[in-house]
């Protein structure tokens, strides 16, 4: 395979870094964007949860490279590639989150248009935990950023693109600075959302409850019928 300067080649992180794992694609993106200078033709975008508001981006790209957290029925952690044809089958087959469903449909409506890409590889990996509202990506699914980011940077080598690593800064961390190289700053996650800074941002358990109110819940476990405590907005003397 070769690539000219003058192909589109656009790598796309999709997920909610909201969601535990499911943020596995945008935090790939987040990274590759930081470590590695590319060449003009090769955009890098935050997909996130947009769904159909990302097709015009596919129609445009030659080449797509999606990142993603994708059930595969695999152990948790593990990374898989999946190529062509074969991508929106495995984006759809179990669905996680509403964002596999809009970006099945994606794909659908740019082939549906004409402009499909000529060459499409996701890169996923079976998350360990998604129902943790504000977690961060689980230690087997974060130690797959950097193998994840070298099978895109191998892929596009196939193309004859070279990456450069860039060096990391003396002062502040990777997740402090925009990205350098051709992505508009708007198409990357903000610095503010990188990934050591939301790690560190989340309240312990015991100040942010995350397994449910406790008196939510002793009202839900009650029996049927059965009388709950009144409340009042008078005080007491």
């Amino acid at each position: 395979m070769t690539a000219t300067d003058t192909q589109r080649v656009l790598v796309l992180g999709i997920g909610n870094v909201l969601w535990a794992d499911e943020g596995f694609g945008v935090r790939a993106l987040e990274t590759l964007a930081q470590r590695w200078r590319l060449p003009p033709n090769v955009q890098l975008l935050d997909g996130g949860t947009q769904g159909l508001y990302l097709v015009d981006r596919v129609r445009e790209a030659d080449v797509l490279v999606v990142f993603d957290a994708v059930d595969y029925g695999l152990p948790p952690g593990t990374l898989k590639r999946v190529e062509g044809e074969e991508v929106p089958r495995f984006l759809g087959a179990k669905k996680m989150s509403l964002h596999q469903t809009g970006f099945q449909e994606v794909l659908a409506l740019a082939a549906l248009l004409g402009d499909y890409p000529q060459h499409l590889l996701l890169i996923g990996v079976q998350p360990v935990e998604l129902e943790d509202f504000g977690g961060s990506l689980r230690p087997a699914v974060k130690a797959q950023i950097e193998p994840a980011i070298a099978m895109a940077l191998a892929y596009l080598a196939d193309f004859g693109i070279a990456a450069e690593p860039i060096e990391e800064p003396e002062t502040g961390t990777m997740s402090e600075r925009r990205p350098e190289g051709p992505a508009k700053p708007s198409d990357l996650p903000h610095p503010s959302l990188g990934l050591p800074i939301y790690e560190a941002g989340r309240p312990d358990p015991q100040t942010a409850c995350r397994t449910g109110d406790a008196r939510v819940l002793a009202r839900a476990r009650s029996p049927a019928g059965a009388a709950t405590p009144k409340t009042t907005n008078r005080l007491d003397s």
